[in-house]
């Protein structure tokens, strides 16, 4: 049996009681690691990062907290070949999507400490000046910022492991406030091998950085009033955490990130030969590439005049078609795996619905794939689909809604500024 990952709570590394769920290579299909959260004691764990992380933590002043953002990042330079190696084999990534995740999340930390040296030395934050509330002077009063005195619980998305932790726990961190983070299961490897490299160093005092794999219950039902959530997401899943007991009858303040069908939009002067229309090309086919598609800020509807809208589709096809999709252990691969095979048959099952909508301008389903079994590899190829027509968008409510979390765009005409606007 494969190792069972530890989860560190209330100051210790913990293993579940359970068999656990199984992580695995997404191109290679192998198992690698498995993770379980099964009989833990969630309360006492987050009493314990209330009670001693986040003290410790206020005991600290800003530009103090920030030297400890600045030795998390150190530690993670350190050992930034594994997180290489853990991101190809758990997320299926090339090495430029992995530098997103893991080299942006050292930046984001490194950026974070440099912002500490500049904050005053106390341990509040002053917000505005003080105003007169007296005609005579002799009342006034000045609002300043404090850390709460409870978590910060992250539930957290699966294309982004590394910097999803870090871009929400520097701030938190620096704020004065412990952080609890739950990782997807899917990719959640990369996460706890992290947070274990930082806690073995011993940077942070006990009880700032705890972590929990596995499922999620019972997580929310261990908020306090002066916690903190934040989730990245589906909004299905959203709309269910704001409606908990913890959120709807305790106040716990919620960040939501969840889905959204992004949008660019080609101006129509941009007319094909000008700069602007290459980059929009370029950008478009880079952000359906990129992570396999799998960014929060993918751009999932692109607009274009309709005069420009077979020019984009054969520039941006023409981009496509040179994309070599694959094992990203192939030099040659300029485009990874999906992260799981339930992700793979969503965009299955996405790219189906939108073939019902929308005309396929570039399909790369039948593309050959490198060095992986097509049978096992959770890759798939970019499609670009389109509307003919301004009126097509228009009635069209599908391309609107449906947001397919891969290598998928739909390219859809305007017929003036004023419509695009609309639609996005």
């Amino acid at each position: 049996m494969t190792e069972l990952l530890s989860n560190y709570l209330g100051g210790r590394w913990q293993a579940g009681s359970g068999v656990g769920t199984a992580l695995f290579d997404p191109v290679l299909g192998n198992e690698l690691v498995r993770v379980d959260a099964t009989g833990l004691d969630l309360a006492a764990g987050f009493a314990f990062a209330r009670e001693q992380g986040g003290a410790a933590l206020r005991a600290l002043n800003y530009r103090q907290r920030g030297e400890l953002l600045a030795a998390v990042a150190k530690v993670l330079q350190a050992n930034r070949d594994a997180y290489y190696d853990i991101s190809t084999a758990n997320s299926g990534t090339v090495k430029a999507d992995t530098g997103i995740d893991v080299d942006g999340a050292i930046y984001t930390l490194s950026t974070y400490a440099k912002l500490a040296a500049g904050l005053p030395e106390g341990h509040f934050l002053p917000d505005g000046e003080a105003q007169s509330l007296a005609k005579d002077g002799s009342f006034a009063t000045r609002h300043i910022r404090v850390p709460v005195d409870g978590l910060a619980l992250f539930i957290n998305a699966f294309n982004f492991p590394s910097w999803g932790l870090w871009e929400k726990a520097a701030p938190a961190l620096l704020s004065g406030v412990p952080v609890v983070v739950k990782p997807a299961t899917a990719t959640a490897w990369l996460t706890q091998r992290m947070v274990k490299d930082v806690v073995d160093a011993g940077v942070l005092p006990a009880g700032a950085l705890s972590i929990v794999c596995g499922s999620s219950a019972g997580l929310m039902d261990a908020l306090a009033p002066q916690d903190v959530l934040s989730f990245t997401g589906s909004a299905d899943t959203a709309a269910l955490l704001r409606s908990h007991p913890a959120v709807a009858q305790y106040s716990v303040r919620v960040n939501i990130e969840a889905d959204s069908i992004n949008s660019a939009v080609l101006l129509p002067d941009a007319a094909p030969g000008t700069p602007a229309f290459d980059l929009f090309v370029k950008e478009l086919a880079r952000e359906m590439t990129q992570k396999a598609g799998q960014k929060c800020t993918a751009i999932r509807r692109a607009f274009v005049p309709a005069a420009s809208f077979d020019a984009v589709a054969q520039a941006v096809g023409a981009r496509l078609a040179k994309t070599v999709v694959g094992n990203p252990r192939n030099e040659s691969v300029r485009m990874g795996s999906l992260v799981s095979r339930a992700q793979l048959s969503s965009i299955r099952e996405g790219i189906a619905t939108l073939r019902g909508a929308a005309q396929v301008l570039h399909d790369g389903s039948s593309a050959a794939l490198v060095d992986a079994d097509p049978a096992v590899a959770c890759c798939v190829g970019p499609t670009l689909f389109g509307l003919a027509t301004p009126d097509a968008v228009l009635a069209n409510a599908v391309v609107h809604e449906i947001e397919v979390f891969g290598p998928v765009a739909t390219l859809l005409p305007y017929a003036n500024v004023a419509q695009a606007v609309a639609q996005v």
